[in-house]
């Protein structure tokens, strides 16, 4: 069987349909749209930045969220360490997380 080639805006509305239907599943989305089951399951891997083929388990919207909260509050705290140094500095007193 040949491989057939689908041009990239087909791929993005297909799997663009597949999220905006909530109950349904790949195997119904790729019936309607005469595609093979596997052949649209690798366009949302694609999509979410997956790899194909893999085992790989989907992390949740809230697990992305946090871990990008997560660096902002390294980055946030780090922020107010410098920031209490500077001070520390301007009153002449010994940084209080310098060790």
């Amino acid at each position: 069987m040949a491989m057939k080639h689908y041009p990239a805006e087909f791929k993005a509305d297909a799997v663009a349909l597949y999220r905006s239907r909530p109950g349904a599943t790949i195997k119904s989305v790729a019936a309607d749209l005469g595609v093979n089951t596997e052949t649209l399951r690798n366009w949302i891997r694609a999509a979410d930045g997956r790899r194909t083929g893999g085992h790989t388990v989907p992390r949740p919207a809230a697990a992305v969220a946090a871990g990008g909260m997560e660096a902002e509050l390294v980055a946030l705290r780090r922020r107010v360490r410098e920031l209490l140094c500077r001070r520390a500095a301007r009153r002449a007193r010994r940084c209080p997380h310098r060790r």
